[in-house]
């Protein structure tokens, strides 16, 4: 994740995180991104089950009943060794994950054990009596997708209605003292709405926004041909930063972060050299505690059926099964040669990636991307828009 608020408008500054001492245990949600112990936050697919039917699904789901679903007593366990682990949060996702009658028992499992709990929804299935079952239980966060207006937002969800009902979750979370917020996954079809999606964010008076680039998983391979050019994809990130600027120098600040893209972070900084350069040097202490993507070693995925994967788009890898080993034990274990390499992607990257300047504050960015777009999990990420000039090795 790439704050562009805490970044490129000074909403977080350094001092904050070593105020905590980089601890994740100690550091306040907003602050984890920059915590120096890396315990995985762990995105767990409570379910494959979904009522949509999204063009970019990296589950595959599909409205029906999967049989292979860890069960709750299996989910506790789970939680629980995640808890004893150090997780500091565990996103509770799908497939849809309210469409799990047993959702509020694992959610409230886990707040109990002192975790941080949230739930990344379609946000249709939220009504007033959900938001105040959450509300009691302490959750975190609800992250509800939306990605576009009405008619853009129906058709990338594949069912009519989407918009409304997602923005009517949005609306019953914030009424009910929720903390909730947008992801939008951006591509070629959808981009023209960010600027309408910002007017919404503002108008609801919604705090959090996350725009996501593309990830080639899924049902969302079939889109890598609507992944943004580079150039598309710079323009992108220069409105959301605009746009977001704008908000806060209105005295109208939100929390705006760009996901699954760590070139992000060097093109932010590259700006603020231009614009404000004691800003600049800021955030590139920012960026260098952040350590760039995490896959394998601060973000970790456990799927529905109890497979352990580096992060929740890159299924083609399994580490192993919750239901045969722990998951601490399985994601310290690095007889695998992969998981042995992603605990320093660094020294295994190739190509551009490699001779690049930008290594210690990316770690290579998306290997799953790279992997999906060549077959090599080493290659260069395409999605990459950093010219050949800017990542030149050189003083920084």
């Amino acid at each position: 994740m790439i704050g562009i608020s805490k970044l490129y408008c000074g909403a977080v500054e350094a001092a904050d995180v070593l105020r905590y001492d980089g601890e994740s245990a100690r550091l306040p949600s907003h602050l984890l991104q920059f915590s120096r112990d890396k315990r995985p936050v762990v995105v767990w697919n409570v379910t494959r089950r979904c009522n949509l039917r999204c063009v970019h699904c990296y589950a595959g789901s599909k409205n029906i009943h999967y049989r292979d679903e860890l069960t709750t007593a299996e989910g506790k366990a789970l939680i629980r060794d995640l808890s004893e682990f150090g997780s500091p949060v565990v996103l509770l996702s799908g497939g849809e994950p309210l469409m799990r009658k047993d959702l509020p028992e694992l959610a409230q499992y886990a707040v109990d054990r002192g975790m941080r709990v949230v739930i990344s929804t379609n946000g249709t299935l939220i009504t007033e009596k959900t938001a105040d079952i959450y509300r009691k239980i302490g959750l975190s966060y609800v992250g509800v997708s939306l990605d576009g207006m009405k008619e853009t937002h129906d058709r990338f969800r594949g069912v009519e209605g989407a918009f409304e009902s997602a923005l009517r979750g949005i609306r019953v979370c914030r009424d009910a003292g929720i903390k909730v917020g947008i992801r939008f996954t951006m591509n070629r079809t959808n981009v023209a709405d960010i600027p309408a999606v910002f007017d919404l964010f503002e108008e609801e008076d919604i705090p959090r926004a996350c725009f996501y680039h593309l990830v080639y998983t899924g049902r969302g391979s079939k889109l890598m041909e609507q992944g943004l050019t580079h150039e598309e994809a710079r323009k992108v990130v220069d409105l959301i930063m605009d746009r977001t600027g704008d908000l806060f120098r209105r005295g109208k600040p939100k929390e705006v972060l760009t996901v699954d893209n760590h070139a992000d972070g060097p093109y932010v900084y590259l700006r603020l050299l231009r614009e404000d350069p004691e800003r600049a040097d800021e955030v590139l202490r920012l960026l260098r505690m952040n350590r760039g993507n995490n896959s394998g070693v601060g973000i970790g995925c456990v799927s529905w059926d109890g497979e352990v994967y580096a992060d929740q788009f890159w299924r083609t890898k399994s580490f192993g099964n919750v239901r045969r080993r722990p998951f601490s034990e399985i994601w310290l274990d690095t007889s695998d040669d992969l998981m042995a390499k992603l605990k320093d992607k660094k020294s295994h990257v190739k190509g551009r990636c490699a001779r690049c300047r930008w290594l210690d504050v990316c770690a290579g960015n998306f290997r799953a991307r790279a992997e999906a777009a060549t077959g090599d999990p080493w290659a260069p990420d395409p999605a990459c828009y950093l010219t050949d000039e800017e990542i030149a090795q050189g003083s920084l």
